[in-house]
């Protein structure tokens, strides 16, 4: 029997520009702004990317990602998603664990990450992996129709 929290048949794989599209449409199902297919490509052509897509079912379908990227000793997440019908199951803390083995495997020491001030949600997710508020930029996210809220930099030591 299945309990409410499992996820049936998880996989995370490694994103690559053939799932460009698959990115860009589960990106735009999460987000105001998303980023297309094309963009997706060229970060994932980028030498220091690090990308995972979370595929659940059979045949299986995208449910999660983190994209990402390391330059130097340094890792950035840029972006971190799940769809709301797989949310509170794990599939982000699996995805930043992947994120993290890689940077590490990249021999990066910290990871970075922003966050809108105002989302409690994932900035308790972050606290509880470890992440710590190092910087703050005012009026960084602007939306239409809402007043501009300020991004705070995360980072976490590997």
């Amino acid at each position: 029997m299945s309990g409410c929290g499992e996820i049936p048949r998880l996989e995370i794989i490694r994103a690559r520009p053939r799932h460009a599209d698959d990115l860009a449409a589960l990106h735009a199902r999460l987000f105001e702004d998303p980023w297309d297919g094309e963009g997706l490509v060229e970060l994932l052509r980028q030498p220091g990317a690090k990308a995972f897509i979370a595929r659940v079912g059979d045949p299986p379908e995208a449910a999660g990602f983190i994209l990402g990227r390391v330059a130097a000793d340094e890792a950035e997440i840029l972006s971190l998603g799940v769809r709301a019908d797989r949310q509170r199951r794990g599939l982000a803390a699996r995805l930043l664990g992947a994120m993290r083995r890689a940077a590490k495997r990249a021999r990066a020491r910290t990871i970075y990450l922003e966050v809108a001030a105002g989302n409690g949600a994932a900035l308790s997710f972050y606290a509880r992996r470890g992440f710590r508020a190092c910087g703050r930029r005012a009026s960084y996210y602007r939306r239409a129709g809402h007043p501009a809220e300020d991004a705070l930099m995360l980072s976490l030591a590997l």
